[in-house]
């Protein structure tokens, strides 16, 4: 996606530079636009057609002004428009169709139902805790919108998924990606609701309404070309029958590109002082069949001006601070507890033996008492059945399984560690191998001396290779513990990825003296390490750091930027190492 050279390029930066200070614009005389008013048109255009617009991401804790919200949605769909709402959990028959097996037994022969999608078609699913919501319904769910089926049978739907998610916790990005609005209720009071906002001006005509909304997606990072066919689509549906207008064209940027901007622009170049300014040239009258030229502030200046002031503030901080909360999300904690069907049977319980294992010998002894009364109306109908088993009778195997984890050692091997207190730091590890090897965990070890630091370990489950890496480690040379944290994360994150639960083990004395770029300095190299190590907090990875210093003040500081337990050598035993070790995992 380009530019064209005088149609969007110059203009979207003219105003897209006051953005970056929001708040000053915003008492300087410009209206910001009222939340609540977009929500209003969000609820009512989704309404209008749910399917082509994908849906909505409502961010807002459960109350009355989230009610409200759905409340404006159902009263703008048409009567006896579907509205199903996601039990949490469910399986894939109920949720795209399949087999119904309660239905099947009692008749005897293969009984066919349809899923919740297909029972919604033409009308909103609302799926509530949408920030956990698992990634096989997640991608089930996304499927259904590409294709609008869901095991062949017709479900073009519109999705409303309702984030209750705290911090970074957020819904996925691939199914978030599909709808066309996400509206943040979290700061709007029931004062501030309004019954019906008005509808915005017509306005002019806009002569390239698509270029500018693929201009401003451009501008804005929006990578993915859902954001400017959504916004289209937006503006399309407000024009009606009429030429797509610039208020249109406004109010689709603010409902779909301005909660996806990813970046700012960058910044416009200005002109050498040196150079002087070209002559322009006498203005002549205009022939009389000449076409008036366009006014200066054009429609993309227009779009971009309403893009300026429907950034949320605290998405402006965090691109301004160069991060994004999409960088961070994740579907909720599944990346930590995936499903399985396998592990130490530990009972049962009533359930559908298709999520499930079938506890055959359960279901029997529950279906047992009533045979006797089931046969006696079996024979009333004319049907012979020994054994007669019914929707309550099943039961499904309980399954406990310990989910794998991974210690992430990260040691400081540099100079300022003295040999002896390395060596303790060696014996604390080797402890805590060998205990990680008892519980068939895996460890990981990350070492950071000199300029940098260096993965001397991937995620292994052999105790005789760990032992081997860190007897082999070397120690001198400077602290680049900026480095090491990073690349601690770094190992930490790959492993969540994975499945598996993460946790960073840090043997330090905290004094850093060497920068990220290899340079010396322990002020810059101070300041890095904290930043990483906040960064390793925003990335929620559980943390230990245990001192290796005889000092306590850096590493402490450290600890508690990373928000991290703070244990000190050699006044802790293994014991309480291990124990920590264990709490923080």
């Amino acid at each position: 996606m380009t530019f064209v050279a005088g149609s969007g390029e110059a203009s979207c930066y003219t105003l897209l530079k006051p953005m970056r200070d929001h708040r000053v614009s915003a008492e300087g005389g410009r209206t910001a636009p009222d939340p609540w008013a977009d929500a209003h048109c969000a609820a009512r255009l989704l309404a209008a057609d749910p399917a082509a617009f994908g849906g909505a991401i409502l961010r807002a804790a459960p109350g009355p002004v989230r009610e409200r919200w759905l409340d404006a949605v159902r009263a703008a769909l048409p009567a006896g428009t579907p509205w199903r709402r996601l039990p949490p959990g469910i399986g894939d028959d109920a949720l795209l169709g399949g087999l119904d097996l309660a239905a099947t037994l009692a008749a005897g022969r293969p009984v066919a139902r349809a899923g919740l999608l297909a029972e919604a078609d033409g009308g909103i699913v609302v799926v509530p805790m949408a920030e956990r919501l698992p990634p096989g319904t997640a991608s089930r769910l996304a499927t259904a919108l590409d294709t609008g089926t869901a095991s062949d049978r017709p479900a073009r739907f519109g999705l409303i998924l309702l984030d209750e998610g705290e911090g970074d916790e957020t819904v996925a990005e691939p199914l978030a990606d599909r709808l066309a609005f996400r509206i943040d209720m979290s700061g709007i009071g029931l004062a501030a609701l309004q019954t019906d906002p008005p509808d915005p001006e017509p306005g002019p005509e806009a002569p390239d309404p698509v270029g500018d909304l693929c201009a401003l997606a451009e501008a804005f990072g929006v990578t993915s070309l859902r954001g400017p066919i959504l916004a289209a689509r937006v503006a399309r549906r407000l024009a009606g029958d009429r030429p797509i207008g610039r208020s249109d064209i406004v109010t689709a940027a603010r409902l779909v590109l301005a909660p996806r901007a990813t970046r700012l622009p960058a910044p416009e170049q200005p002109a050498p002082e040196s150079e002087a300014p070209p002559e322009e040239p006498r203005a002549e009258p205009p022939p009389d069949d000449a076409v008036e030229p366009a006014a200066a502030d054009t429609p993309d200046d227009v779009v971009l001006e309403a893009v300026r002031a429907a950034i949320p503030p605290n998405l402006l901080d965090q691109l301004l601070a160069g991060r994004h909360p999409l960088a961070a999300a994740k579907a909720g904690r599944v990346g930590q507890a995936a499903a399985s069907r396998t592990g130490r049977p530990v009972g049962s319980r009533r359930g559908d033996p298709r999520r499930g294992r079938l506890d055959l010998l359960g279901t029997l002894r529950a279906a047992a008492p009533w045979q006797a009364v089931r046969r006696a109306e079996g024979e009333a109908r004319g049907e012979t059945r020994r054994i007669v088993v019914r929707r309550d009778d099943l039961r499904i195997r309980i399954l406990r399984q310990r989910t794998e984890t991974t210690t992430v050692f990260c040691v400081d091997a540099s100079g300022s560690a003295a040999l002896e207190r390395l060596a303790e730091a060696k014996g604390a590890v080797e402890l805590l191998l060998a205990e990680a090897y008892v519980r068939r965990d895996r460890v990981a070890l990350v070492a950071f001396r000199g300029t940098g630091a260096e993965l001397v370990l991937p995620p292994t489950r052999s105790l005789t290779r760990a032992k081997r890496g860190l007897s082999g480690l070397p120690g001198g040379g400077g602290t680049p513990l900026a480095a090491g944290i990073d690349a601690a994360v770094a190992v930490a994150l790959g492993v969540r990825r994975g499945g598996s639960r993460p946790a960073i083990v840090l043997l330090t004395d905290g004094r850093a003296n060497v920068a990220r770029s290899g340079e010396g300095g322990r002020a810059r190299a101070s300041a890095e390490a904290l930043q990483a190590a906040r960064a390793l907090r925003a990335a929620n990875l559980p943390a230990l750091v245990v001192d290796t210093g005889s000092r306590g003040e850096e590493s402490r500081a450290v600890a508690d930027a990373m928000g991290a337990r703070y244990l000190k050598l050699p006044r802790i035993e293994a014991g309480q190492l291990s124990a920590a070790v264990r709490a923080a995992l």
